[in-house]
């Protein structure tokens, strides 16, 4: 037991410290725990998202190239066809941008 108020002050103060130093410490490791698993669940979260970009971005090149292989065929068939078709729309595509500038 203290002999006086000032030696009490000392070591409550003492013991205040302590257990401030004690939080300040378990808060950091708390901290830097959890900084820890975001990261990781924005590392898994990247992966999983690229992973999913390439099979889409595998499936669009593969419709493109059907698509480019349809139209091919289909101009090798038809070819004034084709040709009256492309005049056509390039003939309304010309119409509706000229109209915008009136």
């Amino acid at each position: 037991m203290p002999a006086n108020a000032a030696d009490f002050a000392d070591e409550t103060t003492k013991t205040t410290s302590d257990t401030g130093g004690r939080l300040t410490a378990e808060a950091q490791r708390s901290f830097a725990d959890a900084r820890a698993r975001i990261e990781q669940a924005v590392q898994d979260g990247l992966e999983q998202l690229r992973a999913q970009s390439r099979a889409y971005a595998d499936t669009a090149s593969q419709q493109l190239e059907q698509a480019q292989q349809y139209v091919t065929e289909r101009v090798r068939e038809r070819p004034l066809a084709a040709t009256g078709a492309a005049l056509g729309v390039g003939v309304l595509i010309g119409l509706l941008l000229s109209s915008g500038r009136r």
